[in-house]
This record gives structure tokens, sequence and C-alpha cells, in this order.
């Protein structure tokens, strides 16, 4: 889940907050680990892990940044490594995940993320089912847990992390049956909700396609 991905880079960020405190304020390197956390996953409707995932090149471009935002001291250079850190973070995990389809708890293809440099897609260890399965929920309540129970989160960041995995929670417990219950609010109220499904994309994975009535 996107959501996932977010908690743990937020849990890495908070970890290493206090390290940072000197160069950024903490809620601003969380706020930038959150926000490079889900980046990554704004392809769902474009080729989903492929057109803005870059788990080799968001590695290498975060340990430059690293290097020169150390060297030059400036937050704002820290806070772009953060970000990209955390987008290298969630592009190089989705390998440990599913395939990214229809219907990934009933695999038929064998592609994880895709890698820019070597011009091919890694395969899937599956470690994570997929998106809403329960071990990825059991990642995201962890996640959400180290940030929370850190001193680098605030009474405000606290409660909305918690909404969050809340939310995260019930996405997980419907996941296997959002089309259909996209599908019969629909038939319920026509026009009321576009249609969305998952689709194959030209050049390998897949989209969201969304379409209004």
């Amino acid at each position: 889940m996107a959501t996932t991905h977010a908690f743990t880079t937020v849990a890495l960020a908070a970890l290493a907050a206090p390290a940072l405190s000197e160069y950024a304020a903490p809620p601003l390197v969380l706020a930038a680990a959150f926000v490079g956390g889900l980046a990554p996953d704004a392809d769902l409707l474009a080729t989903h892990r492929k057109t803005l995932h870059f788990p080799a090149c968001f590695t290498v471009l975060a340990a430059v940044l690293g290097a020169v935002a150390l060297a030059a001291g400036t937050a704002a250079l820290v806070l772009c490594t953060v970000t990209v850190a955390a987008a290298a973070v969630h592009s190089l995990s989705d390998v440990f995940a599913g395939s990214p389809e229809a219907e990934p708890w009933n695999p038929t293809t064998d592609i994880a993320v895709y890698n820019h440099l070597l011009g091919r897609w890694h395969r899937p260890r599956r470690y994570v089912r997929y998106s809403g399965a329960p071990e990825d929920f059991l990642l995201a309540a962890v996640g959400a847990g180290v940030a929370v129970a850190s001193p680098a989160t605030v009474g405000w960041m606290d409660g909305a992390l918690l909404a969050l995995l809340a939310a995260t929670g019930l996405y997980s417990l419907s996941r296997k049956h959002l089309a259909a219950v996209t599908a019969a609010v629909g038939s319920l109220v026509p026009g009321a909700l576009p249609s969305v499904a998952v689709e194959e994309a030209d050049d390998g994975g897949s989209r969201l396609a969304v379409r209004f009535r």
C-alpha cells in the first residue's frame, strides 16, 4: 500500500530526526519523508511501478544529494535529500512485494518494479503478497507505531498518523472486494461514481483506469 511506504519512511525519518535536527526541524523532516514515501505511487494512472519508480536512480541521487547537503548544511538540501531517499526506499522495497495487477492474490505476471538503468523488470519476491494483504497492514502498523513512539512527532501528528492507519486498515479489510463494492454503489446511484479498473499497460505493468460516465 502507498500508506505502508509512507509509514515506513516516516518511521525511518523519525529515527534519523535527532541527527538531522541541527539542519531542519523534525516535523519538516517527517513531512519530507511522508511525501517522498508516497510520491512514486502517483504512477498508478500511468504505468505503475515504472513511470515514477526509480530504485537505482533514486538511490544514487539520494547519496549525491546527501553528500552535498551535509557539506552545505542547508535545510532545503537536507529536506530534498530526505524526500528522494524516501522515494528510493519505496521503489526498492517494491521488489519484496507482489506483482502489480488486477488481482495480485491470483498472480499471472512475474514483475515487481522496473529498473530504468538495467532496462528490465525485477521479479517479485512476494514477501508481501499484495497491496492490502494482512502482512502489508502489519508493516504499516509497525511503521506508524515507531513514528508515534518517537519524540520527533507531536500530538496532532500522532493523531493524523493513527487516523491514516485506521483508514489503511479499512482498505486492507475491503481490498479484495473493492471492485464489487464500487460496482454495487455505481448500480444503485448511476453516474455518481466513475468506473475504476486495473488495466494492462502497453509497456508492461498495469495502470489504474478511471472513467467518468
